[in-house]
C-alpha cells in the first residue's frame, strides 16, 4: 500500500499514557506512540533525536490527532528530527510508562509482535553493557 492513501485513511486511536507516580488524565486520540532508547529507527527516522543509549531513559514521542494534511506533511520531518517542535507532537523522557487503549491493541518492538495493551514499559539502567561512540 502506498503511504499517502494509507495516511489519509488511518484514524487516530484513543490512548491514555501514564508516567511514574501519576495517572494518565484521559484518553486522547493518538496517531503514533513511539518508545525509544536510541535516536532513530526504520532506516533513519529520527523519532527521538535527543535519545542516548546509555542515559537510562526511555524517550517517548506521541503524535496526537492532527488533521490528515498536517500528518502527511509531518511525516518527512521525522527523518530530520524536526517533528518534535510541531504542535500536536509531545516528546519527553521517563524511566517508566503505562499505555492503555480503549480496546486491546497490538504492540510491536523492532517490527515484531510483543503483546497487547494495556502495557507497562520500563528501563533498567546499566542492565546491559552497550558500546557507544564518544561524543
Amino acid at each position: 500500500m502506498c503511504l499517502p492513501p494509507a495516511m489519509f485513511r488511518f484514524a487516530a486511536l484513543p490512548m491514555k499514557v501514564s508516567r511514574k507516580d501519576e495517572t494518565g488524565d484521559a484518553f486522547h486520540p493518538t496517531l503514533l506512540a513511539a518508545f525509544a532508547n536510541a535516536p532513530s529507527y526504520g532506516g533513519g527516522m529520527k523519532i527521538a533525536p535527543w535519545a542516548r543509549l546509555d542515559d537510562g531513559k526511555l524517550d517517548i514521542c506521541l503524535v496526537r490527532e492532527v488533521n490528515k494534511f498536517k500528518a502527511f506533511c509531518l511525516f518527512p520531518t521525522i527523518y530530520f528530527g524536526r517533528h518534535v517542535k510541531v504542535a500536536g507532537v509531545d516528546s519527553f523522557q521517563t524511566d517508566w510508562i503505562r499505555l492503555e487503549t480503549e480496546s486491546p491493541l497490538a504492540l510491536y518492538a523492532d517490527g515484531e509482535y510483543v503483546c497487547e495493551t494495556p502495557v507497562e514499559i520500563g528501563i533498567l539502567p546499566r542492565a546491559l553493557q552497550v558500546i557507544v561512540p564518544s561524543v
